[in-house]
C-alpha cells in the first residue's frame, strides 16, 4: 500500500490504535460482509424474476420473488445501519484516544521542545492531522474490507455462474494493482507536503491572532495579510499538484473496470444469442460486474485516504516519539521536608550544543535567605533560576534543594515546593479565584484572599463586577499589566512554597504599585528562600545578598556596599537604576507617613 519501509511502519503503527476496538472492527466487517452478501443474493433474485416469473408469466412466482427481494432489502438496511453506527463510534473512539495520547505527551515535554516548535505547527497536528487519521481508521478501513469482500464474493459467484465470462473482469486485476501502486508511490510525498504547508498557514494565523495588538500597533496588517497569502498560495499550489495526480490516476483506475464490463456485454450477448446463457443470468451477470466496478473505482480513493492518513500519522508520531528531555528517573524520590536551601555545584548549561549560557556556577543559598540576581541582558539570570524547578537540566554539575539533586526528585513534589512568577505572566480565561488557586485546587477562599492581599491584588479584585468570581478574558486581556502581574504573584504564594522565584515580577507595574507589592513581598518572603531577578534597585533592595552575573559566570557577590566599590558591572547597573530607586523610596516614605 505504501512505498517505503518508513511509510509501512507508520501505517502499521496507526493500525495499532484500533487494538482496543478489535471487537467492534470485527463486528463492522461481519455486518459489511453480510450486507454485501445480501446484495449479491438480491442481484441473483432479480435474474430469477426474469427467468422464473416474467418469461413464464407466472404471477405467483413473481409475488414470491418480489416479496423475497423486499425482505432482503430490509435485512440489508438493518445491516448497514448497524455497521455505520458501530464504525462511527469506533472512529470517534480512535480520535479520542489519539487526541488524549498526543495531549498527554505534549504536557510531559520540556520547555526545550517548545523552544524549538511553533504553536501553530503543534495545533495543526492536534486538529487537521488527527482528523485525517480518524477518518481513515474509523471509516476507510471498514470500506476497504467491504470492497475486498465484495470483490471476492462477486468474483466467486461470477465463476460459479459462467467461468468463461468471469475471466474477463479477472484479467484487469494486475493492471489495476500496478496503477494503484504507482499512485501510492507518487502521492505520499505530495500529501505530506500539503499537511506541512497547512501547518505553516495555521502558524501564521495563530501568531497574528495572539499578537493582534502588535500587528495593529505597527500598522502591519497589509504585510501580515501578504505573508498569510504567500503561505496559503503554497498550500494551494501543492494541493493542486495532489489533485492533478488524483485527477489522472483515479479516473484511469475507474476506467479500466469499464473495459471489463464492455467485454462482458459483448461476449455475454453472443452467448445469449447462441442459447448457452439465459437472459436472466445475462442481466444478473452484468449487474454483478457492475458491483465490481465501484470497489475497483474506490481503490484509488482509498489509497489516497491511506496516504493522507499515513502522512498525518508521521507528523503525529514525530511528537509522540519526541524524547522527554525532562523525565523522572525510575528511582525518583519525594522532595524531603526542609527550609529550601539551594546549592549550585559547578553548574554549566546550554540551550543548544556548543552555545554555553552558564559556566562554572558555584552558589549556595541558605534556607530562608533572599538572593538578588542581576546582570546585563543575556547574562544567564533566567537560565539559572529555570534550573531550580528543573525546567531544563544542567549540562554540567548539579543543582540541589535541601541536599537532594533536583534530577532525583519527583517532578510534582519538586515543583509544588517552588513558586515562580515570570515577567510575562500567563492567565487563563477563568475566574480570578480559579487563576489564583491554579496550583492549589483545594485552597480555601480564605487562602486565596490572603494570597491576593500579600500580592496587593485584593483591592482591585473587589472592585471587579463579580469580585473573585469575575471571569477574565483570554490571557487576562481584560486586566492591566500590573493587575495580571499581581494575580501571578498571588498564584505563586497560595501554594505556600518553600522557594520563591521572582523573575522581574514587578517589571509591569508602576512605582506606586511596586512599593505596595514590596510591602507584601517582605511578609511573603519571610521564612522562604527567594531568588529575585530584577533591574529595579528598589526590588533588589529586598535581598540579603546580591549576585552579579556576567556572560554566564558569577562576576561578584555581596551587599550593596561591597559591590558598589568592587564591581564595575554592579556600579553601572546601580547608576542606571538609581532614579527608579529614589522614586520608590519617595512613594514608600509617603505611604508610611
Amino acid at each position: 500500500m505504501t512505498g517505503t519501509p518508513q511509510n509501512r511502519r507508520t501505517f502499521v503503527r496507526l493500525l495499532g490504535f484500533l487494538r482496543p476496538y478489535k471487537v467492534s472492527l470485527i463486528v463492522s466487517v461481519v455486518l459489511a460482509a453480510g450486507s454485501q452478501g445480501v446484495q449479491i443474493v438480491l442481484v441473483r433474485a432479480s435474474g430469477w424474476v426474469i427467468d422464473r416469473a416474467i418469461r413464464p408469466h407466472d404471477r405467483h412466482e413473481l409475488w414470491l420473488l418480489v416479496s423475497l427481494i423486499l425482505g432482503l432489502g430490509l435485512v440489508k438496511a438493518v445491516l448497514m445501519v448497524g455497521r455505520r453506527f458501530i464504525s462511527g463510534r469506533q472512529a470517534l473512539g480512535v480520535e479520542f484516544d489519539m487526541r488524549n495520547a498526543l495531549y498527554a505527551k505534549l504536557v510531559r515535554l520540556s520547555f526545550g521542545f517548545y523552544d524549538r516548535h511553533q504553536t501553530g505547527q503543534l495545533m495543526s497536528r492536534a486538529t487537521v492531522d488527527l482528523q485525517a487519521v480518524r477518518f481513515f481508521l474509523g471509516y476507510g478501513l471498514i470500506f476497504f474490507f467491504q470492497h475486498v469482500l465484495t470483490l471476492v464474493g462477486v468474483t466467486a459467484v461470477l465463476f460459479w455462474m459462467e467461468w468463461r465470462l468471469a475471466l474477463i473482469p479477472l484479467a484487469i486485476g494486475p493492471v489495476l494493482v500496478g496503477l494503484a501502486y504507482r499512485y501510492s508511490h507518487i502521492s505520499h510525498p505530495t500529501l505530506r507536503d500539503v499537511q506541512q504547508r497547512m501547518a505553516d498557514v495555521a502558524t501564521v494565523a495563530e501568531e497574528n491572532i495572539v499578537g493582534v495588538h502588535v500587528v495593529k500597533s505597527f500598522a502591519q496588517e497589509p504585510e501580515e495579510q501578504a505573508k498569510f497569502e504567500r503561505r496559503s498560495e503554497a498550500v494551494f499550489a501543492q494541493t493542486v499538484k495532489a489533485n492533478r495526480q488524483r485527477a489522472f490516476y483515479v479516473p484511469l483506475i475507474a476506467f479500466i473496470p469499464l473495459l471489463a464490463q464492455g467485454g462482458v456485454l459483448f461476449a455475454g450477448g453472443h452467448m445469449v444469442v447462441a442459447g448457452t446463457l439465459s437472459i436472466g443470468d445475462f442481466v444478473a451477470f452484468n449487474v454483478l460486474v457492475t458491483m465490481l466496478v465501484m470497489p475497483l473505482r474506490m481503490l484509488g480513493m482509498w489509497i489516497g485516504q491511506a496516504q493522507r492518513a499515513t502522512a498525518s500519522g508521521e507528523r503525529i508520531f514525530e511528537v509522540l516519539d519526541e524524547p522527554e528531555e525532562i523525565s523522572e528517573r525510575p528511582d525518583a524520590v519525594e522532595l524531603p521536608p526542609g527550609g529550601g536551601a539551594i546549592r549550585f555545584e559547578e553548574v554549566g548549561f546550554e540551550y543548544a550544543p556548543g552555545r554555553p549560557v552558564l559556566e562554572g556556577i558555584d552558589l549556595e543559598v541558605g534556607a530562608g535567605r533572599t538572593i538578588a540576581l542581576i546582570g546585563h541582558t543575556g547574562s544567564g539570570k533566567t537560565a539559572l533560576t529555570a534550573l531550580v524547578p528543573r525546567f531544563y537540566d544542567v549540562s554540567a554539575g548539579r543543582v540541589t534543594i535541601d541536599g537532594v539533586d533536583v534530577r532525583n526528585a519527583r517532578l510534582t513534589s519538586l515543583r509544588r515546593a517552588i513558586g515562580v512568577v515570570s515577567q510575562d505572566s500567563f492567565l487563563f480565561s477563568a475566574t480570578v479565584r480559579e487563576n489564583i488557586a491554579f496550583g492549589a485546587p483545594d485552597a480555601t477562599d480564605e487562602d486565596v484572599a490572603d494570597a491576593a492581599r500579600l500580592a496587593q491584588a485584593s483591592e482591585f479584585i473587589e472592585e471587579l463586577p463579580q469580585g473573585y468570581d469575575t471571569v477574565i478574558g483570554e490571557r487576562g486581556i481584560t486586566l492591566s499589566g500590573g493587575q495580571r502581574q499581581r494575580l501571578a504573584i498571588a498564584r505563586a504564594l497560595v501554594v505556600d512554597p518553600r522557594i520563591l522565584i521572582l523573575d522581574d515580577a514587578t517589571a509591569s507595574v508602576d512605582a506606586t504599585t511596586e512599593a505596595r507589592i514590596r510591602l507584601g513581598l517582605r511578609e511573603a518572603m519571610r521564612g522562604r528562600t527567594t531568588l529575585i531577578i530584577a533591574h529595579r534597585l528598589s526590588t533588589i533592595a529586598l535581598a540579603d545578598e546580591i549576585v552579579v552575573l556576567d556572560q554566564g559566570r558569577i562576576a561578584a557577590r555581596g551587599t550593596h556596599a561591597d559591590l558598589i566599590e568592587a564591581s564595575d558591572v554592579y556600579r553601572e547597573i546601580h547608576e542606571h537604576g538609581l532614579l527608579g530607586h529614589r522614586v520608590v523610596e519617595a512613594v514608600e516614605a509617603a505611604a508610611a507617613s
